[in-house]
């Protein structure tokens, strides 16, 4: 009896470890993985998403990896692949390696590009960025007509850059320019605004920031309507002046709002070619010429153009705007700043 019930026992026991065995590998074959399972719950919005996905990198993917390539390379006008009537002629340019970015790094040209360009871009930002606060700051209160002043901040914004830059051409005209004729009404010499080196920096500043205080000051009379109004009130109770009430109140209100728009406007202003291109042609001489303005001369206007080195300058300004907003983001974390 005893030997019949351990014979029986033993393959019953094995046959349900082995059943429960192969359940558990079943199962384990079975189980989806986790990029499968947010298919199968969310397959209607990446069907949706799809079409841009793909746009964007055919657009964007394909010319960045085109770019950092050609950077890589010698590519010139005399050696890259081009039909000359019914002739076809193959491309001869020659891999290199990091020789373009060391002999850009090496070049004195490019650290002097780079120190106009960081000025050009914190003097933009910085006055864009108050006077937007400032003009926010006044028509986020009751007055006579507030709707036609926001009306008149805001129609630059609607213009096209290239209609705003080549009218501020005609107004900066040394000769017949309306704002020389204004200066020799009241006695004083016409100011060469396009002719001089710092005065056509300062005039590239000054249409930069006019065409950029409407999105600014959109962003942040946005941020400050959505202050609740009670802790305002509250710190008014409590004593505080208009000055603390705005230190306190007002500012951290807006921070989060602020830090997006100084950087969406630190990046747009380090690449802001046609205020520049459009109004001096980087100059005089080569006084106004930012980074991306000399990119593109050396791709389009020099002679032989010079691909590859432009390609190069293309993916430095690239590495330093990536390396901006990292910090940049580091520092608002820092500060307690989710974004």
């Amino acid at each position: 009896m005893a030997v019949e019930t351990g014979q029986s026992v033993a393959p019953a026991a094995g046959g349900d470890a082995r059943g429960r065995g192969r359940g558990t590998g079943e199962k384990s074959k079975e189980a989806p993985g986790p990029l499968r399972r947010a298919l199968a719950t969310h397959w209607y919005a990446w069907a949706m998403v799809a079409p841009v996905v793909i746009v964007i990198g055919v657009i964007i993917g394909y010319p960045l990896v085109r770019g950092i390539w050609l950077s890589l390379t010698d590519a010139d006008e005399a050696n890259v692949a081009r039909t000359i009537g019914v002739n076809e002629i193959e491309a001869t340019y020659e891999f290199i390696g990091l020789e373009n970015y060391r002999a850009i790094l090496t070049d004195s040209v490019f650290w002097d590009r780079l120190g106009w360009t960081v000025l050009w871009t914190v003097g933009c930002v910085s006055v864009t960025f108050l006077l937007g606060l400032v003009l926010a700051t006044m028509l986020n209160r009751k007055l006579r007509g507030r709707a036609a002043y926001r009306i008149a901040i805001i129609l630059p914004w609607g213009i096209p850059a290239f209609v705003s830059v080549f009218a501020w051409q005609m107004l900066f005209n040394e000769k017949n320019g309306i704002l020389n004729r204004i200066l020799e009404g009241g006695g004083i010499d016409a100011v060469p605004w396009l002719g001089d080196p710092t005065w056509a920096k300062i005039s590239v500043i000054a249409v930069n920031v006019w065409l950029g205080v409407p999105f600014m000051l959109v962003a942040l009379l946005g941020a400050l309507q959505a202050i609740p109004s009670e802790l305002l009130e509250a710190a008014e109770v409590d004593g505080a002046n208009a000055w603390q009430r705005f230190r306190n109140v007002t500012l951290p209100g807006i921070r989060s709002v602020s830090s997006t728009v100084v950087l969406l406007s630190t990046i747009w202003t380090f690449n802001m070619f046609p205020v520049i291109y459009l109004l001096t042609r980087g100059g005089p001489g080569d006084s106004t010429e930012i980074l991306v303005t000399y990119a593109y001369r050396l791709s389009f206007l020099n002679s032989p153009r010079d691909f590859a080195t432009s390609a190069a300058w293309g993916v430095l300004i690239l590495l330093l705007l990536m390396l901006f907003a990292v910090f940049y983001r580091r520092s608002l974390r820092k500060q307690g700043e989710v974004w």
